[in-house]
């Protein structure tokens, strides 16, 4: 696919100007890296960087039955307290996983839903089929918006800089804003296992919080680096850690699933599969020889086939890292090998997330 038929999001040109090099993501052009990927993770673990995830969705759920609704359509339960957020899947009727997604309480009756860039679309139908039982509202606003992650242990103190209080926001929380004259949203998340924050702005405005945020020398960061971070901390890469085919039990997220709930979509499906026991797990592995892991690689247990990984890099921090789904017979600890360009070596399982900070 050439680069003029990918989809652009509205920060594609600063980010070309900032020097980043830029790849097709999942039909976006959006880049793999500015300074080096190195360097952007060193100063996303020491500093602050930022992240242009405008291709993020954001899908609004509205209604007097709109918390009721997402309860049903996820397994987790979700918070409807004023600006409470909640980590949840989006499930089949077979438990297994459509999307991970983060939905925020507006109001007792609005929520907004962020989700995955390659799965808005499959989402919106989703839950808009769903949506009917309840007579709710699901709007697709993704391509009104943009948004920046600013992520890392000088992050919040940064943008607390340009905005006011935002170091009271609590972790997992939404508060609206107003910046260059146009009405947004800031949230505190992530997805590289640090501090940070989310801004949410008008496409036509986003670009100007970027240049601000520059001139605060916040080190622009792209894809490279998310992924080595976001491994590092143990988060699930949509579409290669987990999707379809697998439930949260399998993607190592069952802290996700309240079976306590009086009825969800998939429900039956994880109690059944929670019963019999899980044959795969995603499963952590470290290198403890040279080589550098990737998606795809077989995973050998005394010379036997026992799994493949989904995900895998090389950490400044830990060397060869990889998650991926591993027989359940195989305890943490174990001695294994990966097979990389046919050379089978070394490496032990060990249980997620690599690193864990203070967040």
């Amino acid at each position: 696919m050439g680069t003029e038929t990918l989809q652009k999001t509205p920060l594609a040109s600063r980010c070309e100007m900032s020097g980043g090099k830029m790849v097709d993501f999942h039909g976006w052009l959006l880049p793999v890296q500015f300074a080096g990927i190195l360097a952007e993770h060193k100063a996303v673990r020491e500093n602050v960087g930022m992240f242009d995830v405008s291709h993020m969705g954001q899908l609004f759920i509205e209604g007097k039955e709109a918390w009721p609704f997402l309860q049903y359509v996820s397994c987790n339960n979700i918070k409807n307290g004023p600006a409470e957020g909640t980590y949840f899947h989006i499930l089949t009727e077979q438990g297994t996983i459509i999307d991970d997604a983060i939905a925020f309480c507006l109001s007792p009756e609005q929520f907004l839903v962020v989700v995955n860039a390659a799965c808005v679309h499959t989402d919106f139908e989703w839950l808009t089929k769903q949506a009917k039982k309840f007579g709710v509202t699901v709007r697709n606003e993704s391509d009104r918006w943009g948004m920046i992650a600013v992520q890392g242990p000088k992050a919040v103190e940064t943008v607390n800089c340009m905005i006011p209080g935002v170091e009271d926001l609590p972790r997992f929380h939404i508060s609206p804003l107003t910046m260059f004259d146009a009405e947004g949203y800031v949230t505190r998340t992530g997805y590289t296992g640090e501090d940070g924050v989310e801004i949410m702005l008008p496409s036509d405005k986003i670009g100007l919080l970027w240049d601000e945020l520059l001139k605060h020398h916040v080190t622009p960061c792209g894809l490279g680096a998310r992924d080595v971070l976001r491994l590092e901390a143990g988060y699930l890469l949509n579409g290669e850690d987990a999707d379809q085919t697998r439930t949260p039990y399998e993607a190592n997220c069952g802290w996700v699933v309240k079976l306590s709930k009086e009825n969800f979509i998939g429900k039956e499906a994880l109690v059944a599969q929670k019963a019999q026991g899980l044959k795969e797990k995603l499963t952590g592995f470290v290198l403890t020889t040279p080589g550098v892991p990737r998606s795809g690689c077989k995973v050998f247990v005394n010379g036997e086939e026992k799994g493949v990984l989904t995900s895998g890099t090389f950490s400044p921090l830990f060397k060869g890292i990889a998650v991926g789904y591993l027989a359940s017979d195989v305890a943490v600890g174990s001695e294994v090998e990966i097979e990389i360009h046919g050379r089978r070596v070394r490496a032990q399982v060990v249980k997620p997330p690599f690193y864990k900070n203070r967040v």
